[in-house]
């Protein structure tokens, strides 16, 4: 997500600089862009951060890093509180004491736990049923207490399921684990994977697979620029959910990417994961409103489609 947010960014005319412990991110993508200043190194380390802020004239930090696999997360608690929650607030700290108050936070529906109902509105209780979700809603909290004892503002988005690459070809899904579920069914598409796992086949949905809301990195890159542009313009903090407001099956996911790859997917129904809900789907109606978004690739083609492109043109480089 950061490679498309700095593209958008440099598109704007946006000076960027971009700091990265590069444990799981890729220097080649923003090392050779104009207007972008690759650092290497940590959040956590007060002093590199205090001399970024020193040295820089520095009008806003959004801020993306953090450790994301839900199923890690509940194994090794401590790696995730330690990196998403202490390092974030010594980032915050850091921050606080250069006077730099306009912060943008990638949060996640994974705040929000099993929902009682879909779709999902910013106001519903936040109940997260992993390490993931709580290091995610306790920034939130912190963002929240930073605001009224030292003004700081922010705006938080909830992700629900990032999909999709630049449709230019310059970025994409590159992670080591994949555990996306677009990437891992193209990778059985292109056979480097030998099929494709469905967990649960019994849920209470049409087809019987889990439903997601899935939303492509360029829109999320867009919601983060309207909302530098809402901070920059005096505006308060505030939250946002950044969706489709419509699910996807599983079974959907993969019939489509047959159609975009034109090709047979081999699949493996398996037995659903604990604490996997039936469905998960945002509304984006605050977004819409507020910050004026409306996504540009709203369709599962598009995203699949762009994901595809992105992965054959690694595989021929």
């Amino acid at each position: 997500m950061v490679s498309h947010a700095v593209l958008a960014l440099i598109e704007q005319g946006h000076q960027v600089i971009v700091l990265d412990n590069l444990v799981y991110g890729h220097r080649e993508i923003v090392e050779n862009l104009a207007n972008v200043k690759l650092i290497i190194g940590d959040i956590g380390d007060k002093t590199l951060v205090r001399q970024i802020f020193k040295d820089n004239q520095i009008d806003a930090v959004m801020h993306f890093s953090a450790y994301a696999y839900v199923g890690e997360s509940v194994n090794k608690p401590a790696k995730y509180y330690q990196n998403n929650v202490v390092a974030t607030v010594n980032l915050l700290d850091c921050m606080i004491a250069a006077n730099i108050k306009t912060f943008i936070f990638s949060s996640t529906c994974a705040t929000y736990g099993i929902p009682e109902s879909v779709p999902i509105t910013e106001d519903m209780p936040q109940e997260p049923i992993n390490p993931y979700g709580a290091t995610k809603l306790m920034v939130e909290r912190v963002l929240a207490d930073y605001d009224v004892a030292y003004g700081l503002k922010s705006v938080i988005f909830r992700y629900f399921n990032a999909a999709g690459a630049d449709p230019q070809g310059r970025a994409g899904e590159n992670h080591d684990p994949e555990t996306h579920l677009i990437p891992l069914v193209l990778e059985a598409a292109a056979g480097t994977r030998k099929d494709i796992s469905i967990f649960g086949t019994d849920y209470p949905t049409e087809d019987g697979t889990c439903i997601r809301d899935y939303i492509h990195v360029s829109d999320l890159a867009d919601a983060h620029l309207l909302g530098l542009d809402y901070l920059l313009a005096g505006n308060e903090s505030n939250q946002f959910n950044l969706g489709n407001a419509k699910g996807i099956s599983v079974k959907d996911i993969i019939t489509t990417a047959e159609k975009v790859t034109r090709k047979s997917i081999p699949v493996c129904e398996e037995e659903r994961r604990a604490g996997d809900p039936p469905a998960l789907v945002g509304s984006a109606d605050k977004a819409q409103t507020i910050l004026g978004w409306k996504p540009k690739y709203p369709d599962a083609e598009s995203m699949i489609s762009h994901a595809w492109n992105w992965m054959q043109g690694c595989a021929s480089r």
